[in-house]
């Protein structure tokens, strides 16, 4: 937790004056007790009710300036609180950013976005309790202890045992309840990795019709947080009961005491119910401080998981050359690749070349590596071994942001951003691009047909995940998006799935005759999309077993002779053997 404190820097004067403020309110509550006791005392004994008048104008004073200093310290522990969690959230959802995909892989998404959001929030509200009340209960129940000992000695003692076993309750308490917050913090990420895929994978669970086994499993997944949280309550609700038991024994050795010390003159009525006020003040605050030591358990807890998010380092290095003056030649020199938790290849030895302005097609199975190569070529993942070449120099060179304005891949999984079509063009083209630039690229992209179809043109709304748009019409955005940037590169991975093969046909003729410059690596299972490639690669379990042109691998490739009878007219590919 002590690692965060980095945050409250911007916040020095609000730090001092929370606190302060609170300080100046306990103050106040403090010395009502003694007022009190001597109206009784004094006032209602000697029926003085000038002094009695005086003595409640005086505690009604106190009360408005406590309420004061009291709104005072909210303000500022609120303000204070909000900034923390503003910049923590900032600077964790940067570091976020900045790993490469292995490490978030590694660490997991939905115990990243767990800890972007409850995490952080734990944290906050632990921040925002602890300037709030962790001086002022001290301060009160210590002030408490120490008004009784003016009062008398003995009452002290009475509550200086009280307070050290009281304190000794919460710090056991707090020290169980710790490492239980952490599991279920842990378990929270489990419930949202199960929502995550539910989610992501709603359809095929619905065509296989495994909503009852899926909601079965998020019922133990849920089952079991909800244990972890009833055994982290029931330890959390000691807290309370102990609290009140030893509080109710200080209260009844103060009265018993109290009782004999006014019998024999030593105490009077009126410090006696002084005792009794401060007794009930060690009572409240003591049931804040545990509260307030059950929040900050939990944020501690929330803490620790934070900082594992930034003590990990990014795995990529950064290169230092430029990118943008490489031309757009590509080459794969006997590459292989395991992702970080698998310990099977699912690329291996692969090796082609491209010249600035070629095309290479890439197809194979389901499985075979295809989406893999493509990561590489943008290096979101580096290649476990050999190299990858852009503009005759390896990838790892080039800085990781000329690297990426250099190049543009599209998936056949689209992802629009909620917004306009326009907003998702400039991800690619930049805010400063004319719409004339947006409007060519979704020309090239066959996707002026979307923009005719709206009346809104480039001004048309994007709902969440583009959910408003067919699949076809967010596959043609997605590459327009792509073309906006002018890439060098350009990956499209099954970018062409859901378009009908009039609508590929003419995309894949703009592509290869208005992209003058511009290398094209077309990833596909579709033969028609690479059959006219200049070379084509043939993957087949993470294997390369073909690399040709289409006539080629016809002759030489059986997996790529096998899958062109899947797909084309059996006289075709016949009649070429025959040639």
């Amino acid at each position: 937790m002590l690692r965060l404190v980095r945050y409250l820097r911007d916040y020095v004067k609000e730090c001092v004056l929370a606190p302060l403020f609170k300080l100046l309110e306990a103050a106040f509550g403090l010395a009502v007790p003694l007022i009190v006791a001597q109206v009784i005392d004094e006032g209602v004994r000697a029926g003085d009710t000038g002094l009695i008048t005086r003595s409640v104008i005086l505690m009604v004073v106190l009360t408005v300036v406590g309420l004061v200093c009291a709104i005072t310290a909210q303000y500022f522990a609120a303000k204070l609180s909000a900034g923390f969690g503003t910049r923590l959230r900032d600077d964790l959802f940067a570091h976020i950013m900045s790993l490469a995909q292995a490490d978030i892989d590694e660490l997991g998404g939905p115990t990243l976005i767990t800890r972007v959001t409850n995490d952080t929030l734990q944290v906050q509200n632990g921040v925002f309790m602890f300037f709030r009340l962790i001086l002022r209960s001290p301060f009160v129940v210590f002030g408490s202890m120490a008004m009784a000992f003016v009062i008398d000695g003995t009452q002290g003692l009475i509550f200086l045992v009280a307070i050290v076993a009281l304190f000794a309750i919460v710090f056991l308490v707090m020290r169980v309840a710790i490492r239980r917050y952490a599991g279920v913090q842990a378990a929270l990420d489990r419930i949202v990795r199960r929502t995550q895929e539910n989610l992501d994978g709603v359809r095929s669970i619905r065509a296989f019709r495994r909503e009852g086994a899926e909601q079965a499993a998020f019922g133990e997944e849920n089952d079991a947080l909800y244990g972890l949280q009833v055994a982290v309550g029931k330890v959390s609700a000691l807290m309370n009961p102990l609290t009140y038991m030893g509080i109710n024994l200080c209260l009844i050795a103060v009265i018993a005491t109290g009782a004999v010390q006014v019998g024999v003159g030593t105490l009077q009525q009126g410090e006696v119910v002084a005792l009794i006020n401060y007794v009930s003040q060690v009572l409240v605050e003591l049931i804040k401080l545990a509260d307030l030591i059950v929040l900050l358990s939990r944020s501690s807890a929330s803490a620790e998981r934070l900082n594992e998010v930034f003590d990990t380092s990014r795995s990529m290095a950064d290169g230092t050359q430029d990118a943008s003056g490489a031309d757009g030649s590509v080459a794969f020199r006997d590459v292989s690749f395991c992702y970080p938790l698998s310990s099977t290849p699912s690329l291996s030895h692969v090796s082609f070349e491209a010249a600035p302005g070629e095309t290479v097609g890439v197809i194979g199975g389901t499985g075979s590596g295809k989406t893999t190569l493509a990561r590489l070529l943008v290096r979101t993942y580096d290649a476990s071994e050999g190299e990858v070449i852009l503009g005759g120099r390896d990838i790892r060179d080039y800085s990781l942001a000329t690297l990426r304005d250099a190049c543009s891949v599209v998936e056949q999984d689209v992802r629009m951003f909620s917004g306009t079509i326009e907003s998702n063009l400039r991800m690619g083209a930049g805010p400063d691009a004319p719409a004339g630039e947006l409007e060519r690229a979704a020309a090239l992209a066959q996707a002026s047909d979307v923009l005719a179809s709206k009346p809104e043109g480039l001004e048309a709304a994007v709902e969440e995940g583009g959910r408003n748009l067919s699949g076809g019409q967010r596959q043609r955005l997605s590459i327009a998006r792509a073309l906006a940037r002018k890439p060098r590169l350009l990956v499209l991975d099954d970018a062409s799935s859901a378009l009908d093969f009039a609508t590929e046909a003419r995309l894949r003729h703009v592509l290869s005759h208005d992209l003058s410059g511009t290398t094209l690596v077309v990833i596909s299972q579709r033969v028609s999309a690479i059959r006219h490639a200049d070379r084509i690669v043939v993957l087949d379990d993470g294997a390369q077993v073909g690399y040709g042109t289409h006539d080629e691998l016809l002759d030489s490739c059986p997996v790529y002779r096998q899958i062109c009878l899947s797909q084309l007219p059996e006289e075709e590919v016949s009649g070429h053997g025959e040639d």
